[in-house]
């Protein structure tokens, strides 16, 4: 029963509910606007809170690429070293930019290509549904997420102005490697694996003949070695654990057919300069 039903409304009190109902009525988009527009995206922990890990691949089963990761260290450090004599430690992010482009070692042969295809073939034989999950989360959080969370662990141990420039460095390196692994497989037009061999990846739908997407150097593999060495300097004792990581990352390109080892070692070796370029133009 409506107890309000029979009740005579004073005419000044209904007016002035209808102009209040109006002002509503044209302030509601304004007011679901600026809700809507002060909703934050989600962080890198939010994300991994949201979507925690499943079992990830074994020591052993990651440990070659990891090898062939490590490979690349000296090789950075040696290259890095020249371009410091010259530019000094002066940050330049575009005069780097295409420095570091030009140390991405030629792409491999079609001879050489085509036998690392055979290794992500026979890899793919051996794909389980446990592995797939695991390839499936490293693909989705292995680019930023879980270095951005690394950080974040970090960054509750020391003070909030120096928490807060590691933050923007670390930024600074996985944009930055980003944007040359993108450069260089445009330029180099290497087609994925699973471009050259469809049936590696039928959920990706690929017409025989295809071109792109290309993957030398791998993206991750930039993004990752980037992270790792930044991070790494950051906090030495944790460095074999960003490592694993790294190498769980780059494990998970091949073992779906994303990459084959050669885009790996040259995303790690340009990885590993831009970790090297941000540490020293930060001053650490």
């Amino acid at each position: 029963m409506n107890v309000l039903r029979g009740v005579k409304w004073p005419y000044a009190l209904v007016a002035l509910l209808a102009v209040g109902a109006v002002a509503l009525g044209a302030l509601r988009p304004q007011l679901v606007t600026t809700v809507t527009s002060s909703k934050k995206k989600p962080s890198a922990t939010d994300k991994i809170k949201q979507d925690p890990p499943p079992t990830l691949f074994t020591d052993h089963e990651i440990a070659a690429i990891g090898r062939a990761a490590d490979d690349q260290r000296e090789k950075a450090d040696a290259l890095f070293a020249q371009w410091r004599r010259t530019h000094g430690t002066t940050r330049d992010d575009k005069a780097f930019a295409a420095w570091a482009a030009r140390q991405v070692p030629a792409p491999p042969t079609a001879a050489q290509r085509t036998a690392e295809l055979h290794q992500d073939q026979r890899l793919a034989r051996t794909r389980t549904a446990a592995g797939k999950r695991a390839a499936t989360w490293l693909e989705l959080h292995g680019k930023k997420d879980v270095w951005k969370l690394y950080l974040h662990d970090q960054r509750e141990l020391v003070p909030a102005r120096q928490g807060t420039a590691e933050k923007t460095e670390l930024k600074a390196a996985l944009k930055m490697a980003k944007t040359i692994s993108d450069q260089v497989a445009a330029r180099d037009k290497q087609p994925a694996p699973y471009v050259l061999d469809p049936t590696l990846r039928p959920d990706k739908h690929i017409q025989p003949g295809g071109k792109g997407p290309y993957s030398y150097p791998s993206r991750h593999a930039t993004l990752s070695a980037a992270a790792v060495t930044y991070l790494g300097s950051l906090s030495p004792h944790r460095a074999e654990e960003y490592r694993w990581m790294r190498d769980e990352v780059l494990y998970s390109r091949l073992y779906m057919a994303g990459h084959v080892t050669s885009d790996i070692t040259a995303g790690t070796l340009l990885g590993d300069l831009i970790g090297d370029y941000e540490l020293t133009v930060s001053g650490r």
